[in-house]
């Protein structure tokens, strides 16, 4: 019934309807695997956190992701990667550890991207000149730039001449 789910004092709060988005999403993947996954340099420490990262739990089982020969050592700490895990969650949430052999556990950082181009930054002015001063102006410039910057990257053979 539409007139049951309507709010009978205006609009209704935001947070009303977070358990309702949030609720799907916590079944999929409990609430102790984001925490284990934003503390695993803090549950295992930094040595081992370089070469793995917690995939997935489910049914009391995590999945850690390793480089080739570190599954081994991992095997045989599992019994203390079990203690600390559940003592740092507070529960008895994990039973058993699943070792995945990747070829990096841990996503490297990505370089960051070449500096643009000179004619970027006065393409990017030219554009929104014609605007007032301003917040909006600053924001559609800094787009610019970064739309023109990501152009230049991806076609570095086009002749830009004219614009520099």
């Amino acid at each position: 019934m539409a007139t049951a789910d309507r709010h009978v004092y205006g609009p209704r709060p935001l947070g009303a309807l977070v358990p309702r988005i949030a609720r799907p999403v916590f079944r999929a993947r409990g609430a102790g695997t984001g925490q284990v996954m934003a503390d695993w340099d803090v549950i295992v420490g930094p040595m081992l956190a370089a070469v793995s990262a917690p995939r997935r739990l489910a049914a009391g089982t995590l999945t850690i992701a390793c480089a080739g020969p570190v599954a081994m050592e991992l095997q045989h700490y599992a019994t203390e990667l079990i203690s600390r895990i559940n003592t740092h969650l507070g529960a008895t949430t994990v039973r058993s550890l699943r070792f995945v052999q990747t070829t990096s556990a841990v996503p490297q950082a990505t370089p960051p991207p070449p500096p643009a181009p000179p004619w970027v930054a006065t393409a990017a002015e030219a554009a929104v000149s014609a605007l007032p001063e301003g917040e909006l102006r600053a924001a559609l410039a800094a787009l610019g730039r970064s739309v023109l910057a990501s152009d230049a990257q991806a076609k570095p053979s086009t002749n830009r001449t004219s614009r520099q």
